[in-house]
């Protein structure tokens, strides 16, 4: 198996999460009381080290306050372990300061762009945006311009009922690298929900700068398996080829229902059939490309 570069991780101090504080709150990925602590980058090293991981990516947690102090927090890591080698920030993009905010994230080196979470679904739990078609308000796009400005890329993360609006964004915005979150997040796997997603997959597939990550797999399910696993990644991986598609373990979530090695495996068992240079893309180069994990 090719050395992995881990396109989607978290470490976090649960003083810093507000989301980890006080009375548990239904949450998307079910109950979540094993989370309810610090998952320091010691932790993730050691499950990451044994899956033979090289260069992995951090993505924002949702501080409640000093997001530009989470980027200085996962820097200092960084500085100190080697890992991460990248960061994925969090920038409100309607904000009227959100050009001054970017920049003084910039001043951390490994910062490489910026998420803030768009999905929106019709059921209250698994809405996280304030309405599903953010992606459409003029402010926010001028945040995203600022965004794309800067060489910084953004990753959208949106259900399938807002796959159109999506694909609006990426073909307005052809200068800028989107990173599509967790497969498009397939939630719905009746036949009509199969459909829906294709259909969004297919287009923003169209578009040369959208990218995607092979994650988060296990959220609606709850559950680590070929079985459930292989479908979703050899579409995605038919539909956008392997060299603009990643592996990223979406941990600790995933550790909820599953171990680090486990993910590991039903990834590559799914990719099994393609090409040792193939494979090599999807585990590795097309991370290390889009994130510029060898400066």
């Amino acid at each position: 198996m090719a050395p992995l570069v881990d396109a989607h991780h978290h470490i976090w101090r649960q003083a810093d999460l507000a989301w980890l504080q006080g009375p548990p709150q239904p949450r998307i990925f079910g109950e979540y009381g094993a989370l309810r602590r610090d998952y320091p980058i010691d932790e993730y090293l050691a499950e990451a080290r044994a899956a033979d991981v090289v260069r992995s990516v951090y993505v924002q947690t949702n501080w409640p306050a000093g997001r530009e102090e989470e980027v200085a927090w996962v820097q200092s890591l960084g500085d100190r372990h080697g890992f991460p080698h990248a960061i994925v920030g969090y920038a409100d993009l309607a904000a009227p300061d959100v050009g001054t905010v970017l920049d003084r994230m910039m001043k951390h080196p490994r910062l490489r762009g910026i998420r803030q979470q768009l999905h929106w679904h019709e059921k209250p739990l698994y809405r996280l945006a304030a309405r599903p078609d953010l992606m459409d308000d003029e402010a926010w796009r001028r945040g995203l311009a600022e965004v794309a400005r800067r060489g910084l890329l953004f990753e959208p993360q949106v259900f399938a009922g807002q796959m159109d609006a999506s694909a609006r964004l990426v073909r307005a915005f052809p200068q800028a690298t989107f990173v599509l979150m967790h497969a498009g997040m397939l939630e719905d796997r009746s036949p009509d929900g199969w459909t829906r997603w294709r259909a969004g997959m297919r287009a923003r597939a169209a578009a040369p700068n959208v990218h995607v990550k092979l994650s988060g797999l296990g959220t609606f399910a709850r559950a680590c398996s070929v079985e459930l696993w292989r479908p979703v990644i050899r579409e995605t991986v038919e539909l956008f080829g392997p060299p603009r598609c990643m592996f990223g373990s979406n941990f600790p979530i995933e550790k909820l229902w599953t171990g680090y090695d486990e993910v590991v495996r039903a990834t590559t068992e799914s990719l099994a059939g393609l090409s040792a240079g193939e494979q090599r893309a999807v585990l590795h180069d097309t991370a290390d490309r889009v994130y510029r994990l060898g400066l």
